[in-house]
C-alpha cells in the first residue's frame, strides 16, 4: 500500500495492521509508506450481516483481506471470479469502468483501491434492486 494518503476526520477511525487507530480532535492527513501494510477505514467498514447484496459481498470479501483475516493469495482468484460475475450483470458503461478499475488494482495488490471501486457501485445496486422489487 505504499503511497497512500489517508484524510482523517475528528475522532475518525482506521485499522491498521490489526490496530484500531482514532484520530484526535482535529482533521488529520497521514501517509502510509510500509508496503502490504493492512489499512481499513471504519466508516467503509461492511459488517457481516450487510453483506446482502452481491456487491456487499464482494466488498467484503475485499474488506476481510485489508482487515487481515485472509491473505491476498487466497482472496484474488475469488474476487477476480466475483468482479468477473459483477460484470455480466453490470453492463453500463460506467460500471463497467469501475469493474475494470477494480480488476487492475486487484491485478496490482492494490487492495484499498479495488474497495475504493467497488463500493462506488453500491448506490447503483441499490437502485437496481429497489427497481426490480416493484
Amino acid at each position: 500500500m505504499s503511497g497512500l494518503v489517508l484524510k482523517l476526520g475528528p475522532r475518525e477511525r482506521v485499522l491498521i495492521n490489526g490496530a484500531v487507530v482514532e484520530n484526535g480532535e482535529r482533521r488529520a492527513r497521514f501517509s502510509i509508506v510500509t508496503p502490504d501494510a493492512n489499512i481499513l477505514r471504519l466508516r467503509d467498514a461492511i459488517h457481516p450481516e450487510e453483506a446482502n447484496t452481491p456487491v456487499r459481498r464482494v466488498c467484503y470479501a475485499t474488506q476481510l483481506v485489508l482487515s487481515g483475516d485472509t491473505t491476498p493469495e487466497n482472496a484474488r482468484m475469488q474476487l477476480l471470479r466475483r468482479i468477473e460475475e459483477l460484470s455480466q450483470v453490470l453492463t453500463d458503461a460506467d460500471s463497467r469502468a469501475h469493474l475494470a478499475r477494480a480488476t487492475d488494482a486487484l491485478l496490482e495488490g492494490q487492495f484499498y483501491q479495488v474497495l475504493k471501486c467497488l463500493r462506488a457501485l453500491i448506490p447503483r445496486e441499490d437502485r437496481l434492486l429497489a427497481h426490480g422489487a416493484r
